[in-house]
This record gives structure tokens, sequence and C-alpha cells, in this order.
């Protein structure tokens, strides 16, 4: 079994947009915690999209959005 953390899933959660809803078109990692935290309460989507916020809502809920900063910086080139 592979347990190895896939940088992948992080890149997604600053470069895809939210595909619905009151933020459609925020990149995900530009999400409020607020919504994250009403997905939380009320369930998150199922599927890939689902997984992505349950992953962000954990990053943001525990101070570990300057690694998507960082991620971000990395990809647009700006370091």
């Amino acid at each position: 079994m592979n347990t190895a953390p896939n940088a992948h899933i992080l890149v997604e959660l600053v470069t895809l947009t939210m595909p619905f809803g009151k933020h459609k078109g925020l990149t995900l990692c530009q999400l409020p915690v607020s919504y994250l935290e009403w997905f939380n309460r009320k369930g998150f989507p199922t599927g890939k999209l689902g997984t992505q916020l349950q992953l962000l809502y954990e990053i943001k809920l525990n101070g570990l959005e300057h690694l998507l900063i960082r991620i971000k910086e990395d990809i647009s080139g700006n370091s």
C-alpha cells in the first residue's frame, strides 16, 4: 500500500476552481473557512471534490495554509 503523500493533490487545491454554489469560480484554496465548516456540518459532496474539500478543511483548520501559498508561488514562478 502506498502511503506517501501525493503532491498532485495539493497542487489541485491551488489550481482547480469550485464548480458550483455561492463560491463558483474561486480557486479551492480561496474558499472561506466558514464555507468549509458548513460542508463539514452538512456533508461534503461525494467523489473527488468532496475529498479535496475535506483535505482543504483540515489544512485550514490546522493553520497549514502557508503550505498552499508556497505551492501556488512555486507554480507561478514567484519564489
